[in-house]
């Protein structure tokens, strides 16, 4: 396993967040991508989410973004994962466990826990997280609701 330095993002990074998600976007086949170096800049450094780097000798090799959330059966905070990604001549290597146990130290530190969604096709990802002892929750379905059916549900 690598060694990686992993790291909060700055404004200065903005660039390479945006390049990182946007590969991350194609891997995913996301039929929608409108991220842009100015929603980085106003979301990613606290206000809507927190963001990441790992570095492996000064060059960008993954991210990772999150965000504080909350159970309310639970009566619990709780640090949800949005993002994982590791740039592929990066992969193999350990990063994606190191970026998991930077977060998973964060919650403990908090008396907290994580959570994230992995898409069912992904099976490289799902072997990983179940190897790390993720328990994947069947019983949920996200819904979303946007677009034309938000505006006549808003109307």
């Amino acid at each position: 396993m690598q060694n990686f330095s992993i790291r909060s993002a700055e404004p200065a990074d903005a660039p390479v967040i945006l390049e990182m998600l946007r590969e991350l976007a194609i891997y995913e086949k996301a039929p929608l991508f409108h991220l842009s170096e100015s929603a980085v800049l106003r979301d990613m450094f606290g206000a809507a989410c927190h963001c990441d780097l790992a570095l492996s000798d000064g060059k960008q090799a993954g991210i990772v973004t999150w965000y504080w959330t909350y159970k309310s059966f639970r009566a619990a905070r709780f640090l949800f994962v949005e993002d994982v990604y590791v740039k592929p001549e990066f992969r193999g290597r350990g990063l994606g466990r190191q970026l998991l146990v930077h977060l998973a130290a964060r919650a403990r530190q908090e008396n907290s826990f994580l959570e994230w969604r992995v898409l069912d096709w992904n099976a490289p990802a799902v072997e990983f997280y179940k190897s790390l002892g993720a328990t994947l929750l069947p019983e949920w379905i996200t819904c979303r609701l946007e677009g034309a059916a938000l505006e006549k549900l808003a109307s």
